[in-house]
């Protein structure tokens, strides 16, 4: 069984890095696809952040890949596998869901999310850069890109204006990171991440400048470089 999921998890990544193919061009959710269209939404990161999807698809690629030729019935990688699989096998539908509805979407990647911060908890302790670095960049952006999507969501269906529904999600954004960092003190590629998604936020918000959602941002970041400063272990 344990190289049955070393196999499942090769072929998720591979899926799942190829997934675009099925959504060519996408490049987010469009406004029209919402009751109240909104053009750049304060919750979202500047575009250039999601040029993460790039490192990401590789290290996953090549951590699994590397997992499935040299540990594929080693005990120590084996718990992080089922989640895995489940996160990025969701993940490769995600695209072309999104482009048809937005709210299946977003409970997919907050599936996505559940199922990556899992994996990101049960990963050994052997081969850091190759078994817990790809799963806790992944789960970084996930955290990130989750809330991002309910704050779309819930400024684009009107039951939040766009500001309060970006602070909203950006608070919720930081608790679980906060939450996540504090319990797994080992990952602090996850942390990174979702400061990357901070740094995008800021930027995005900046021209015009929304001071709230900004601010927020950056005081998330300074959240979780204070907590990993405190990391002794």
């Amino acid at each position: 069984m344990m190289r049955l999921w070393a196999i499942l998890c090769v072929a998720a990544a591979l899926a799942f890095t190829a997934s675009p193919l099925l959504a060519p061009g996408f490049n987010g959710f469009e406004a029209s696809q919402f009751p109240v269209p909104l053009e750049n939404p304060p919750v979202q990161p500047a575009g250039y952040a999601f040029a993460i999807w790039g490192l990401i698809y590789a290290w996953l690629i090549v951590g699994t890949g590397f997992g499935l030729l040299r540990r594929a019935d080693d005990v120590d990688w084996a718990p992080m596998r089922a989640p895995l699989f489940v996160s990025l096998a969701v993940g490769t539908a995600w695209l072309p869901v999104a482009q048809v509805s937005p709210l299946v979407s977003t409970v997919m990647i907050w599936v996505m999310l559940g199922a990556a911060l899992l994996s990101l908890f049960r990963v050994g302790d052997t081969d850091r850069w190759l078994q817990q670095a790809p799963v806790a960049i992944y789960a970084g952006w996930l955290t990130a890109a989750s809330c991002v999507a309910l704050g779309v969501v819930l400024g684009g269906y009107g039951w939040l204006p766009p500001t309060p529904a970006a602070l909203l999600s950006l608070s919720l954004a930081l608790v679980i990171s906060l939450v996540v960092q504090y319990r797994l003190h080992r990952a602090p590629e996850y942390g990174i991440t979702v400061i990357w998604a901070l740094v995008g936020v800021i930027v995005a918000n900046s021209q015009p400048f929304n001071a709230a959602v900004a601010g927020l941002a950056l005081l998330g970041i300074f959240a979780i470089l204070g907590l990993r400063g405190t990391d002794t272990e």
